[in-house]
């Protein structure tokens, strides 16, 4: 059983509560001041206290999404990516690995709910690999639309948040379904991933000087790799990126740096400069100039305005980038287009993005086109 599993839950408080009453029952007779006494003490207390902790943890992680794997929580999961030799063609470029149903009632058929791909996305440019999920739209498997191409928005996680909790936590298909059946969004193909491409670095989609290129990885290979297997839309008007926290960060950088590969954007509690600390190196190679072109305030006040629309989320109450988003939206001129939601309160939390992301993402997929 893996660490995300309510089962896993449900065994660490049960095992805390036995401890705490074995604890309590019998601590009468470890009451006494011989050695061994006092070390049955000290062993029943750090047991039941670790074992609290431990359900806590768990507790956590299931709510927030921090890990999804042991491996994960101890820094061994899925390495620091693979180089891909050879050339292109879509066996190369991406390979599917299973797929899931959609978590709505008639979600074990696809042209009534869709479906779910678990894919590996090869980076032709950049030598990286990642693993993705590929949401496709009822519509995609509906004879009418046989020939049709759907516009395609990249959703991404925060850090060090997992791919797999935008579909049980977030609920980005189930979603999607729902909205796409009450007419509120356009049919859209979503592709599912976590932000990290070189784990365990929190790399915040910046193409690292002499390390990874993982701005490019989400700009171009990425998209052309979708693109390769799946009837989407190549162009930047067939392509939107959406993403909570530093996926919401990453989200607007690259559509205001790569207005040629995402036309919109929506950044659910983001942040507008990238963070350097010991989960992130040295992201900018020491350079200045780059570490401005980075920060989003920055490229408002010294840059063109790029031709994207955007839209920021933030609460007056919980949130601590709410000041920042004021400004964002004060400073932003025409050609760039944008848009917000903000709440009377919300923490930085699933429960306050699951609030903004039924909104966010009709905004999203009407503002985007097939071809």
């Amino acid at each position: 059983m893996g660490m995300t599993s309510k089962k896993v839950l449900l065994l660490a408080v049960a095992a805390a509560l036995l401890l705490f009453t074995l604890t309590v029952c019998l601590w009468p007779r470890l009451a006494r001041n011989s050695v061994p006494s006092v070390l049955g003490r000290i062993a029943m207390l750090l047991a039941t206290q670790l074992s609290i902790l431990a359900a806590g943890g768990l507790a956590v992680n299931l709510t927030f999404g921090f890990y999804s794997s042991w491996a994960d929580l101890a820094g061994t999961d899925e390495g620091n990516g693979v180089v891909v030799e050879g050339g292109g063609g879509a066996a190369t470029q991406l390979q599917v690995r299973g797929a899931l149903p959609v978590g709505v009632p008639g979600g074990g058929s696809p042209n009534r709910a869709g479906r779910i791909e678990k894919v590996q996305i090869n980076g032709a440019s950049t030598g990286i690999t990642a693993p993705a999920y590929v949401y496709l739209p009822p519509q995609y498997f509906q004879a009418p639309y046989s020939r049709s191409r759907f516009p395609a928005v990249l959703v991404l996680t925060g850090y060090p948040g997992t791919a797999e909790y935008l579909i049980t936590q977030l609920d980005y298909p189930q979603i999607a379904t729902r909205s796409i059946s009450a007419g509120t969004m356009r049919p859209t193909v979503l592709v599912m991933m976590r932000p990290t491409v070189a784990p365990p670095r929190d790399t915040e989609c910046v193409d690292v000087p002499g390390g990874p290129r993982a701005e490019t990885f989400f700009t171009r290979d990425l998209r052309t790799a979708i693109a390769s297997r799946y009837r989407v839309g190549e162009q930047a008007r067939s392509w939107g990126v959406i993403g909570n926290s530093t996926g919401g960060y990453c989200a607007l950088k690259m559509a205001m740096r790569a207005p040629q590969a995402f036309s919109a954007a929506a950044g659910l509690s983001s942040s507008y400069r990238a963070p350097q600390d010991r989960t992130t190196g040295d992201l900018f190679g020491g350079s200045r100039q780059l570490e401005k072109e980075n920060d989003l305030l920055w490229r408002l006040d010294k840059l063109p305005m790029p031709p994207v629309s955007v839209l920021v989320t933030s609460s007056k109450v919980g949130e601590s980038n709410y000041t920042e988003t004021r400004t964002f939206l004060a400073k932003a001129r025409p050609p760039l287009h944008v848009a917000s939601i903000i709440l009377a309160s919300g923490g930085h939390n699933f429960n306050t993005w699951s609030r903004e992301i039924p909104a966010a993402l009709d905004w999203l997929s009407n503002r985007l086109n097939a071809p």
